[in-house]
């Protein structure tokens, strides 16, 4: 194998106070440590300008980091420098970069990219992103001409932000509470709904030389307020490339999942300068459409920690000795309340009452190496 040539010397967290809640501070923490130990780093805890302003430090970001230059000061000047991802706006570390606008005199920000939605256009369902309360209203009732659609708040995670509508008034209602601001900088998608859908993960990760790539599916559970919200993913990861996955007997609704995530990857690192990232993860959901067909295409795309980050990380710790090809399985899972006890051979990340959410449990398992079957 070849051996991890890491060119920091510590690694760090770079926080977000505001937005992150108590299990996801502990997690990530947990998670840093172990990237840290896989590179023969040393663990510095969370970023601190006096303390590691220098060119030795790895850097593991709450979010996506939205500004070239900020990521240029901070010593991060390619994917080997954080587990992540850089863009040069904001709003391109959101699903709004999925589809087109409405119209060509529709608003939009600065470095939007029309060409993007046309060279993924194949690969995502129907749906607009809008900047302005107006372009929604001509979004949604073209929309609406084929069915339900779906508004969904760009900056929201783990299934929340969403509302379905079926009529004009509904989404009158859902526009009156959204702050115009907000929109124009990070923009709003309005997507046609799908019914009876089941999400997959598609990434890619790479830290120093080792490199692995996955898919796998998300499942929901219900949060402690009684909503449906992400639970976890269970992944299906092998040591190398795209190509390299798509080696295995693969079913073909993952072949088209890894294809249309694979697109998306493309057209994300033409279309948008500045952009490279260490952590490339991509939610592809399959399901079917309001005139009954079975469809497939990407929601979003998350180029930072996430859910499934914990086993991302914990992969990437059984595969670095592994020969090329060789699969494992693992999964991430979120379980909320105290009733349900985790799997006996799964790592606790966090386990407690956390103050925004609740008593929620965070852990993962790995099982052992599973045979390959390759397709050839």
């Amino acid at each position: 194998m070849t051996p991890i040539e890491p060119s920091c010397g510590r690694v760090v967290v770079y926080p977000d106070h505001v937005h992150e809640t108590e299990h996801e501070r502990i997690t990530h923490g947990e998670l840093a440590k172990r990237l840290a130990k896989l590179q023969g780093l040393e663990f510095a805890g969370e970023y601190d300008p006096s303390l590691h302003d220098d060119d030795n430090v790895y850097f593991v970001p709450i979010d996506t980091i939205t500004d070239v230059d900020k990521a240029r000061r901070l010593g991060i000047r390619s994917e080997h420098d954080l587990f992540g991802g850089v863009v040069p706006q904001p709003f391109i570390a959101t699903k709004s970069i999925t589809h087109p606008l409405i119209s060509l005199d529709a608003k939009a920000p600065q470095g939007w990219s029309s060409n993007f939605a046309r060279q993924v256009s194949d690969a995502v369902f129907a749906g607009f992103s809008v900047f302005s309360l107006d372009d929604a209203r001509k979004a949604g009732a073209q929309l609406l001409e084929r069915g339900p659609l779906r508004t969904k708040l760009v900056r929201s995670t783990a299934g929340r932000g969403q509302a379905l509508i079926s009529r004009l008034e509904e989404l009158e209602e859902i526009l009156a509470t959204l702050d115009e601001n907000e929109i124009a900088t990070y923009g709003l998608v309005l997507e046609e709904h799908i019914e009876d859908i089941v999400t997959h993960s598609v990434g890619q990760v790479r830290v120093g030389e080792l490199l692995i790539s996955y898919f796998g599916t998300q499942h929901l559970t219900e949060d402690n307020s009684g909503d449906m919200v992400y639970g976890g993913t269970d992944l299906v990861i092998v040591k190398g490339g795209f190509d390299t996955l798509l080696a295995l007997d693969l079913p073909e609704e993952i072949r088209l999942a890894v294809a249309q995530a694979q697109t998306y990857d493309v057209a994300a690192t033409k279309c948008f300068p500045g952009f490279f990232a260490s952590r490339r993860n991509y939610d592809v959901a399959y399901g079917r459409d309001s005139q009954g067909r079975h469809i497939s295409g990407v929601l979003e795309q998350s180029w930072r920690i996430g859910g499934a980050s914990s086993a991302e990380v914990f992969a990437l710790e059984a595969l670095r000795s592994a020969a090329e090809g060789q699969v494992i399985r693992a999964s991430s899972m979120e379980i909320y309340g105290t009733q349900q006890a985790p799997p006996s051979h799964a790592t606790i990340l966090f386990s407690g009452d956390d103050a925004q959410v609740g008593p929620i449990t965070k852990c993962v398992t790995v099982d052992s190496y599973v045979d390959v079957q390759r397709s050839h």
